[in-house]
């Protein structure tokens, strides 16, 4: 059978793209900065809510950059109880291959596919939320070879729970130098997600954009529950009290370093009803109030919000609203943080 694969052209290298679009000396020390506190919430040193929110996929620079300057205005307000990662997702997951894939697929999600300017079109957009908000962001590690081209920009990557049991996503996290979440598989065996931490947490050797590369191991790779769908396709919740108690037993017997769990209230956790999200933050809150052992081991939450409540379909037009899974919108958004931070 003839090869059905073609050849389009050769994307750029990521020292190339870097050194076209390069980060300013100011960029650079914002994201140490915030690398170094998100840290120190992930090791305990900081008693700080970690807050991961934004847009289901960022699929416009201009509604994004709006949904990140209001939420910087927002941070001023809750800074010393929260810290504020942005979502900034630029490539999204599709069960069936089909569908948009995010900004990285289509800047434009009206036309149609260029991964080139995808690429460039990111690197930009993450680059002018740092320099208009001083926020550095939170990726979806969806393919691990594109992490090189916004190394130098992030402060925290996601991996799906499609990619979780993926050797090259667990080799890949454990070199890349920030935190990285990885999330309970679709099925649920929490077993995986904790096999793919103790993976990403230990040295390794492997082939990444054809080197032969050597990592120390990531000490911030950490569980992320999102809920889970049993054989029959129903939604499963895994956020209440007795999931997180099991997952902090999970951890004492298990010798991974730092132990934490981020929340994702929406996906499964949600059964994907996006209203959800509130009452599911309120809930993960109520039992780190119950519990020592959950408090210290729940570091955070991730929300999925944007400016306006709900999704639409591509080419409806309405500013800020997802055209992906349904968000939060703003003014639920501001209500929902400032009790959050009341709370922590």
């Amino acid at each position: 059978m003839e090869n059905s694969m073609r050849f389009l052209r050769k994307m750029p290298l990521p020292q190339d793209l870097k050194a076209d679009y390069p980060v300013t000396d100011s960029m650079a020390e914002i994201k140490l900065e915030r690398d170094r506190q998100i840290a120190d919430i992930l090791t305990g040193k900081d008693h700080r809510l970690l807050l991961v929110i934004g847009p289901c996929s960022a699929d416009r620079e201009d509604a994004v950059v709006e949904y990140m300057e209001r939420l910087a205005r927002l941070n001023e307000q809750v800074r010393d109880m929260l810290m504020i990662v942005p979502r900034v997702y630029t490539n999204k997951p599709r069960t069936k291959g089909v569908g948009y894939k995010g900004m990285l697929h289509q800047p434009d999600p009206e036309k149609g596919e260029d991964m080139v300017g995808g690429i460039i079109a990111i690197r930009q957009m993450h680059m002018h939320i740092i320099s208009r908000t001083g926020f550095t962001c939170a990726e979806e590690m969806l393919y691990p070879t594109n992490h090189a081209y916004l190394s130098d920009l992030l402060s925290y990557v996601a991996v799906g729970a499609r990619s979780v049991e993926d050797q090259e996503h667990r080799l890949v996290a454990s070199g890349v130098g920030i935190p990285v979440g990885m999330k309970n598989p679709t099925a649920g065996d929490i077993t995986v997600m904790m096999n793919s931490i103790s993976a990403a947490q230990s040295p390794q050797e492997f082939i990444y954009r054809n080197w032969e590369v050597q990592t120390t191991g990531n000490p911030l790779a950490h569980a992320i529950l999102r809920g889970f769908v049993d054989s029959f396709g129903r939604s499963h919740p895994n956020y209440h009290y007795e999931n997180l108690q099991h997952l902090f037993e999970l951890y004492k017997d298990s010798h991974l370093q730092n132990p934490a769990v981020i929340v994702d209230v929406n996906h499964n956790n949600s059964g994907k009803q996006y209203l959800e999200q509130v009452r599911i933050c309120l809930d993960v809150m109520h039992s780190r109030s119950l519990s020592g052992d959950i408090k210290g081991l729940v570091k955070g939450l991730m929300i999925e919000s944007y400016l306006e409540d709900g999704c639409q379909k591509i080419g409806e037009g309405v500013f800020g609203k997802s055209i992906t899974d349904p968000c939060l919108g703003w003014e639920k958004t501001e209500k929902l943080v400032l009790q959050l931070a009341e709370m922590v």
